[in-house]
């Protein structure tokens, strides 16, 4: 340990170095109360050859001269302005049209509601508040429906939830966080996206591919982030009631209040249930469970602008329940579910920037949960209860100028699970700590990069070092180029990350157990993922647009593999041949004009799984997806106006597990459409009313032997399309602007 600490040393102490004095900033135009960012503005010190332009993100950093306090920002189409430059070291600035040069504007549009954020060499995808909106989004787990960033499956025939997966992995490998702050982990694996209501949500950063050092070793696939409304910008009121015909109903409630001049608190209730039971498909078993939630959380925020702090604390409660299984009691056989879930956080967040050089910063994260989930599964009883810590510090600073940034810090995890399978005990206690560097630098025109490396000491995985890279490089005029690459490490919770295989009444079985090890006797997953990214814009018919081309591969040297290839049994064991790939390609069109914007894509999937009796393709993995998305908004008519948006998926077929239903090998391609209409009546009062699956597909005879539950070959786990046929919803949203 004393040689890493030397290591780390001597490769930090340098970066705690800094000189030449820069001023940064962004440069911006205001549309209808929106900020635009100007990208190409000309910055430069006035009777001087020094300066430079701002990136895709308005974004500028220059360097201070001795005797010139004057700058000038210049972009056609806009007013030149001159800039008196005293002791600030950071400004946004806003420029005004040139009412002499009005067809000289072409930086302003609409903004598209999911962008790529092209400044960043990471492969980030923002979905905003506007794309959210578009559907139902009742919950997290719902909040993709609307953009081809991450794939939407349902799970089971049961419990009604849904599944996400990235570049064909499942969300277990995909760092799942809340305001960074780790969330859908664990035991929450399974269910924790539907504890999120989308109403909560400000936006969403999702990343392709290997995400930073800073954020931890378990991303492989990638990182969903969701950024939840902030107290300082939250109106007094917010109101939003949602009514599914499926029996399903919720209400939101945000409650916002300034406590004083640097205080500001807000409250988030949320409640959801459905008491009807549905059972279309006439099979004895209810096609979505009776549930009930309550959900509350209470943000606080602290601003000091003038001293360059601002902190965060949360605390949440949620209390959930879910009732499955048969509709009719009265049979002998009766296979029954309930999953009760009671779930508690806490988080506190501390920002400083230094006023006078707002490069440097320090950033302190420490959270705590609670998640005690008890159920049962027909015959079979699962609980679990997960107490976690995490803590994180980061530092940011500069080496000589702003072209050359830094980050380091330290972070310390603790999980303790209490886990109990039909009266075995297998929990365990993991424990992390880790240090962090990460080097990026930016010459604000046509590349950037990023190189991250941490090093991690943990109870049950050893010592190990993590290294990630991230590159953009713009060699044309809107032409990127993007590549990442980059390890990850994670410990398989076997029975909570898939407890579909409760949903059956297979046997479970571990095989080739190592008994020193006490994650289940199994070793750590490890994986090497890498990525390209081509990205090309283009105007067409007086829009704008872009053609996107992603590739990732993931290669895993150590997987843990849950087979559910035979009938009446699910095997786990170690794959460490390192013949197990997942490969993905995705080809999307974005474009957008006036108030009419579409997004298209298609992808394809390879996905090869190293099993005991060779390598087969994934089961249930779609090999082709087709996407389409049209959102259209009437002209605004002082306030009052339409939104229309229409979702199309075209799912290609998918190999089938062995099993007693099904004859085929592959199921069929399918097509699945979705639709939304809101009508605005002001900026306080908006209606909507959509509808899923409007081509009413449902899978035939979803539960294998649903008229013999006690059958050893009962199964509801293989699960390629929704069960319910069509559903449609209606709901308001209602605010107190001030």
């Amino acid at each position: 340990m004393k040689k890493y600490f030397k290591y780390f040393t001597i490769f930090f102490l340098p970066f705690f170095i800094y000189s030449q004095e820069t001023i940064s900033g962004k440069v911006l135009f205001k549309s209808d109360n929106s900020d635009y960012p100007i990208e190409g503005a000309n910055i430069y010190w006035l009777n001087s050859s020094q300066g430079t332009v701002t990136n895709q993100e308005g974004e500028f950093s220059i360097e201070k001269t001795a005797n010139n306090s004057k700058l000038i920002i210049s972009y056609i189409g806009f007013v030149n302005d001159t800039i008196q430059v005293k002791e600030q070291n950071y400004f946004d600035h806003y420029m005004r049209v040139d009412d002499n040069d009005l067809d000289e504007v072409t930086v302003v549009k609409k903004k598209n509601p999911t962008q790529r954020i092209y400044s960043m060499a990471q492969n980030v995808v923002l979905i905003s508040e506007q794309e959210l909106l578009k559907a139902a989004c009742c919950n997290l787990s719902e909040s993709f429906e609307t953009n081809p960033a991450v794939d939407v499956n349902h799970s089971d025939a049961l419990t009604g939830s849904k599944k996400i997966e990235m570049l064909g992995l499942k969300s277990p490998y995909i760092l799942i966080t809340e305001e960074n702050i780790p969330m859908v982990r664990g035991a929450s694996q399974a269910f924790g996206l539907s504890f999120t209501p989308g109403t909560w949500v400000e936006s969403i950063q999702v990343t392709k591919g290997m995400g930073s050092v800073v954020n931890g070793f378990e991303s492989i696939a990638g990182q969903i982030n969701a950024e939840l409304k902030k107290p300082l910008n939250d109106i007094p009121l917010f109101l939003n009631g949602f009514y599914g015909f499926d029996g399903r109903i919720e209400m939101n409630a945000h409650l916002n209040e300034k406590v004083s001049e640097k205080v500001t608190t807000t409250f988030f209730l949320h409640h959801n249930r459905r008491d009807k039971k549905n059972d279309k498909n006439n099979d004895g078993f209810l096609d979505k469970p009776l549930q009930d939630q309550n959900n509350f959380l209470n943000k606080w925020q602290y601003t000091d602008a003038i001293n360059g702090i601002v902190g965060f604390f949360n605390i949440r409660y949620l209390d959930d329940e879910k009732i499955f299984g048969m509709n009719n009691n009265e049979s002998r056989n009766v296979w029954n579910g309930k999953i009760s879930t009671k779930r508690f956080d806490s988080s506190f967040k501390l920002g400083y920037v230094n006023p006078n050089l707002p490069f440097q910063s320090l950033g302190v994260q420490l959270s705590y949960s609670s998640h005690d989930q008890n159920s049962l599964y027909g015959f079979r009883n699962y609980d679990i209860n997960q107490n976690s810590f995490f803590s994180n510090v980061v530092y940011n600073s500069i080496i000589t100028n702003t072209q050359n940034k830094i980050k380091f810090g330290l972070n310390y995890t603790s999980d303790v699970y209490d886990e109990i399978l039909n009266r075995r005990d297998v929990g365990r206690k993991d424990n992390s700590f880790g240090g962090f560097f990460e080097y990026s630098f930016d010459n604000f025109n046509n590349l950037n990069f990023v190189a991250g490396l941490r090093y991690d000491t943990h109870n049950n995985m050893g010592s190990f070092f993590t290294p990630r890279f991230h590159l953009r490089y713009t060699p044309l005029d809107r032409f990127t180029v993007k590549a990442s690459y980059g390890q990850g490490r994670k410990n398989a919770n076997i029975y909570a990350e898939n407890q579909q295989m409760f949903y059956s009444n297979r046997s479970i079985e571990i095989i080739d157990s190592e008994p020193g090890n006490s994650t289940y006797g199994l070793n750590p997953e490890k994986a090497t993922n890498y990525g390209l990214s081509l990205d090309k814009g283009f105007n067409l018919f007086g829009g704008q647009g872009n053609f996107i081309i992603d590739y990732f591969k993931t290669d895993f040297d150590d997987k843990v593999i849950i087979d559910f290839e035979y009938p009446g049994i699910v095997q786990i064991y170690n794959s460490t041949d390192k013949k197990s790939y997942y490969q993905s390609f995705q080809a999307e069109i974005i474009y957008s004009i006036n108030r009419f914007n579409m997004t298209t894509a298609y992808k394809n999937y390879d996905v090869q799984i190293s099993y005991n009796d060779g390598i087969k393709s994934k089961p249930l993995q779609p090999s082709e997806i087709f996407f389409l998305n049209i959102g259209y908004e009437s002209k605004n008519n002082g306030g009052k106006l339409w939104k229309y948006d229409f979702t199309l998926n075209r799912v290609g077929k998918q190999r089938l597990m062995r099993n007693p239903r099904d004859t085929a090998s592959h199921t069929n391609p399918q097509t699945f459409i979705n639709a939304q209409l809101t009508k605005v009546f002001s900026e306080k009062f908006e209606i909507y009313a959509g509808g899923e699956n409007l081509l009413n597909y449902k899978q035939e005879n979803p539960i294998i032997f649903s008229e013999d539950p006690s059958n050893s070959l009962f199964d509801a786990s293989i699960i390629h399309g929704p069960i319910f046929g069509a559903i449609f919803y209606a709901g308001f949203r209602f605010k107190i602007l001030n």
